[in-house]
């Protein structure tokens, strides 16, 4: 086996919603720009008709997490899974905490069982992704409370190189740095494919099929490729190819079998070894390639999953494809870690940048990962229709400004290009600078306002200092543009645009050093010939809202009528091509009320006022406009109207 370095951290069950705090204050006013003299940056290019695909709103979830911070960000998506979940027993809510912690049975308290995590979640309109034991055994019934049953017992190994301070009896299964053989027995029942479909026949029975509002997707266990070393206590087999695609294939149709409308989720390696190789083989080729035609891990995994959906009626026994993301360098804050984390990030997708840990080289020699648009490649030759999936990930440093620029890098990311489905695996606290990277995504304005939904051509200069990523809104057509200041120094960039009619000004929302505890809303930024010019601030993240062209509205007191007047609208279209429909609306200062209206239809609900158009005078060409008139109560005034084309 080649040997490698591995950058982990311990694996426990998550369920979502373990504890609730204040969520920190996300909005304030900036009212003083920064004096600093600012450095010419890179050119900024945004193309609103170029690149258009839908980003998928799952690719901001979490494995666990706070809960009024998850529900502050829309969180989709939820993971439950984990080192813990491959012996998750769901009969005696009992899981096997493996090498993470000495190899004990530990049983769930009801926040950590399976039950509590898909109630919870769907309870709150998120989707929850539920991960089944593959591994062939699941934790047998045992004492809830020390002494545990654990896979090496100094009962029956009273020699190992450490033990649990809490309890004594339980080993980590190593003597002088050498793995121990254990019992299987001592700590599982043996659990193979009809397992995984008794346990979703559970879900179902519970909370319904998929298609009724259950279980939505199944994660096919838990980095099998590492059974061998977090699970060695009944696992200590090296995985193969066979081993990993008979079993997942097997426990697919009993997923599918129990609920034919749900999705499944598969392999889940933990990195870059288990994307390509098996634990037979390592690192890199071997014989378990060579003996499957010379085809690296995922790569063959596909294929076999697509072979058996052929062999049964086209059925489709994986919906996504997934893996684990640990970028593996150190987790320092020092300059040189944070730098290089920054750098990190181009290993998602750029086909240019060479790994600079031991996966490049002097290490296995990778070719660059471009991590996203591989598995995408992958899919495209051996399972197409498959969606993508990471739902294990994190750069660290989610507690300074650092983790806070490259996770805002990630999120841009992964909606360029095109992930399915990603859950960060050690989510921020709500106060941490990484929270607020989701917050600028999800709720920039502290009124639950987000980036947009349809990623759209954005390009910089230079992606390593300033990167750039653009978004329109479905719901009203606004263009959002991400931009990361990757620097220690102020940054003066021009914007242009193109595709993308807009009138008046850009808003502007900052997060960065001046203050951490909270998203800044900055001056609005004038559009001008279809340019931007702005500055953004060192070792910040910007989010630029720029309204769409639309149309404006203008009243004209005509004169008295009775106690009350009568006053003309005109309505304006501002953009260069034509609308088919506009909503004005408008609210009166002083309890005036509508008694009459013509050209529109008017409906007033208290002080507040909306007129549309009657059909006929809804389409406007570009720079065209219409009127409309009403009799209103009481004296002239004249409200702010606003206009919305449709």
């Amino acid at each position: 086996m080649v040997s490698y370095r591995q950058r982990r951290k311990a694996r426990s069950l998550t369920a979502t919603g373990l504890a609730a705090s204040l969520v920190a204050a996300t909005f304030t006013v900036q009212t003083a720009t920064n004096a600093t003299a600012a450095t010419a940056g890179p050119a900024l290019s945004v193309d609103s008709a170029a690149a258009r695909h839908a980003i998928s709103p799952d690719i901001y979830g979490l494995n666990g997490g706070d809960p009024a911070f998850n529900t502050e960000i829309g969180q989709s998506v939820a993971r439950w899974g984990g080192n813990a979940a491959s012996r998750y027993n769901f009969k005696n809510r009992t899981y096997n905490t493996g090498s993470d912690w000495f190899f004990e049975n530990i049983v769930a308290d009801e926040q950590h069982s399976v039950e509590w995590m898909v109630g919870s979640n769907l309870d709150r309109g998120v989707k929850p992704v539920v991960t089944v034991p593959m591994i062939g055994w699941v934790a047998k019934d045992s004492p809830s409370s020390h002494p545990f049953a654990c896979g090496f017992p100094a009962t029956r190994f009273p020699e190992q190189d450490r033990f649990d301070e809490w309890d004594p009896n339980c080993g980590n299964g190593q003597l002088g740095g050498q793995n121990l053989t254990g019992v299987p027995t001592d700590t599982s029942i043996r659990a193979d494919a009809a397992f995984a479909g008794e346990m979703v026949s559970y879900l179902v029975n519970r909370f319904g099929t998929a298609a009724q509002g259950g279980v939505p997707i199944y994660e096919l266990d838990n980095e099998p490729v590492l059974w061998a070393h977090t699970h060695r206590d009944v696992h200590p087999e090296l995985v193969t190819y066979d081993e990993l695609g008979n079993k997942g294939t097997a426990t697919a149709a009993a997923i599918k079998a129990a609920d034919p409308g749900a999705a499944v989720l598969g392999p889940s390696g933990w990195g870059y070894c288990e994307w390509v190789a098996s634990g037979v083989d390592g690192c890199g080729p071997g014989p378990d390639s060579a003996a499957h035609g010379g085809l690296n891990l995922s790569q063959w995994y596909l294929k076999n999953m697509k072979d058996f959906s052929d062999a049964h009626g086209g059925t489709r026994y994986l919906d996504y494809f997934d893996q684990h993301f640990y970028p593996q360098i150190s987790g320092g804050k020092d300059p040189e870690a944070n730098a290089l984390r920054l750098r990190s990030t181009r290993s998602l997708w750029d086909p240019t940048y060479v790994e600079e840990s031991w996966i490049g080289p002097g290490g296995v020699n990778a070719p660059p990962l471009q991590f996203i648009r591989t598995m995408k490649s992958w899919i495209a030759q051996y399972y197409p229709g498959t969606k993508t999936a990471i739902t294990e990930y994190n750069w660290g440093a989610l507690d300074d400004i650092n983790g806070a620029l490259v996770q805002a890098d990630v999120l841009g990311v992964f909606g360029r290009e095109g992930l399915d489905l990603a859950t960060m695996w050690g989510e921020p606290k709500p106060t941490d600078p990484g929270a607020y990277a989701f917050r600028m995504y999800r709720n920039y304005d502290g009124a639950g306002s987000r980036f947009g939904d349809v990623s759209v051509s954005a390009t910089s200069a230079d992606q390593g200092r300033l990167a750039v990523y653009a978004a329109e809104r479905s719901s009203d057509k606004a263009l959002t543009v991400m931009i990361v200041n990757k620097t220690a120094e102020d940054l003066t960039s021009p914007l242009s645009l193109a595709g993308f009619d807009s009138t008046g000004a850009a808003q502007r929302f900052t997060y960065g050093p001046a203050n951490l505890n909270a998203i800044a809303r900055g001056d609005d930024l004038q559009v001008t010939n279809g340019r931007v010019d702005a500055t953004y601030p060192a070792n910040s993240v910007t989010l630029l809202v720029l309204p769409p062209a639309g149309c404006s509205a203008s009243l004209r007191v005509n004169g008295d009528w009775g106690t009350g007047h009568v006053a003309t609208v005109t309505v304006t279209n501002n953009r260069g091509t034509a609308i088919t429909g506009w909503r004005v609306s408008w609210t009166w200062p002083a309890g005036q009320q509508v008694t009459n209206a013509w050209n529109a239809t008017l409906k007033q609900n208290g002080a507040g006022v909306a007129a549309t158009d009657v059909g006929w005078n809804g389409s406007i060409g570009a720079g065209g406009g219409t009127t409309f008139g009403f009799q209103a109560t009481d004296g002239a005034a004249s409200p702010r109207l606003t206009c919305t084309p449709s």
